[in-house]
């Protein structure tokens, strides 16, 4: 019988060995645990020095020219981050307390007994679209997911909102993530309660893509936060991914959940806040997408409801576009037309049969949702009559459902 001690000390052995020689990767490993999240001063230094002489640097086993420190400020000062830099020699001293918990193998081999890896700048599974971060691109990633490379920005929509979130915010998250994954798009959120948590159990259901949901999270991905998601987490891990810039053993602290919103700003097309009061941790991650220059998009809700105060700020102050269904989200983020359904959603035989308004009207139609012939109307750009006759033809193949006055896609 196979003692785990064994099995777990081989690990160790197998990920030293593959990793002895790999530095790159072992420095940003200790890189990630000396310095937070979007640390301007450390990730300048990284940028100007590469990740092994940072290391050597921050560390203290070699000095910095003033060369260096001249990069550095430049860097700084280039991207509007040289406000707060008061030279690295203070830099140092910042780092100096976090210097004996650096043990870059250990936080690896951590990962490897869970199945995850550490993941870099360069790798096949690094996500191209957080270079447009610029130097607030993170230093590293830790994964645990599936082995092989996310979607394209243009495939990632992210969905974010309030914690206590309210039924109507749950249903509208739901219908908009089980949509989107059933079009093809990876659902990105935060993993936490309320419209996190909705979105990527939605996502789950609906997804027909090889990762239908990311969660990013806040703490180190060994420990799933919140504990009561950890069931909800474990399956995301088993079906998508869960990310964290923080090694093993980090605690999810509040400005650790607003360093990772720009995480799922930088993985999506667009970010579109459900629900969000007037000061939520789901704006500033909006915020991030306009900075990056992402679509925003915000689901009107009731103007008693204080969960949707947040959404209409957005929407009044302009920064925002109205949304209200997957089809209006998947529009913006590909507006060309390439984010229609996939054709297993129906089987391919009863669509051969179809008029061209017959698809636009099935297309319009949502999932779980039902919708009036009024709003489809507006989303399939077709006359009230048409849309009525197409139901009725789509009601008889059974691609169509009427339930309490309204429709939604059937299931044949």
């Amino acid at each position: 019988m196979t003692n785990p001690a064994e099995c777990n000390e081989a690990k160790d052995v197998a990920v030293e060995k593959e990793l002895g020689n790999d530095t790159e990767r072992l420095a940003r490993a200790a890189l990630s645990r000396l310095m937070e999240p979007q640390d301007a001063a450390g990730l300048a230094l990284v940028q100007a020095a590469g990740a092994t002489d940072a290391l050597r640097i921050a560390t203290g086993e070699v000095a910095a020219g003033r060369g260096l420190e001249h990069e550095i400020t430049t860097l700084l000062a280039d991207n509007a981050a040289g406000s707060s830099w008061a030279g690295l020699a203070a830099a140092l001293r910042r780092w100096q307390p976090r210097l004996p918990d650096l043990a870059p193998e250990r936080d690896l081999a951590t990962m490897a007994r869970l199945g995850g890896r550490l993941i870099i700048p360069g790798d096949e599974l690094w996500p191209a679209q957080l270079a447009d971060l610029g130097i607030q691109e993170p230093i590293c990633l830790w994964w645990r997911g599936h082995e092989q490379p996310l979607p394209s920005v243009d495939k990632c929509i992210a969905l974010v909102g309030s914690r206590d979130s309210t039924s109507y915010g749950a249903a509208v998250t739901g219908d908009l993530a089980y949509s989107l994954a059933q079009r093809g798009f990876t659902v990105v959120s935060g993993g936490a309660y309320g419209i996190d948590a909705h979105a990527h159990r939605a996502a789950l259901a609906g997804g027909s893509s090889a990762v239908p949901t990311i969660a990013v999270m806040a703490g180190g991905v060994d420990r799933f936060y919140p504990s009561g998601n950890d069931d909800l987490l474990r399956t995301v891990a088993n079906q998508g991914a869960v990310l964290a810039e923080v090694p093993p053993g980090s605690a999810p602290t509040r400005y650790r959940f607003l360093q990772r919103n720009r995480l799922i700003a930088a993985l999506a097309a667009v970010t579109v806040v459900v629900e969000a009061r007037w000061r939520s941790g789901a704006l500033n991650t909006a915020h991030h997408a306009e900075t990056l220059g992402r679509t925003v998009g915000a689901v009107p809700g009731s103007v008693h409801s204080a969960n949707s105060a947040g959404c209409h700020r957005l929407l009044r102050d302009g920064g925002a576009v109205c949304v209200t269904d997957a089809a209006e989200v998947a529009e913006l983020a590909s507006p060309s037309g390439t984010a229609l359904p996939e054709q297993h959603a129906v089987q391919a035989s009863v669509q051969d049969g179809l008029t061209l308004e017959d698809l636009i009207l099935l297309d319009a139609l949502p999932l779980r949702s039902t919708t009036s012939v009024e709003k489809l109307s507006a989303v399939a750009g077709l006359g009230q009559e048409s849309v009525r006759a197409g139901l009725g033809r789509l009601g008889l193949l059974g691609l169509a459902v009427s339930e309490r006055g309204g429709w939604k896609r059937g299931r044949a």
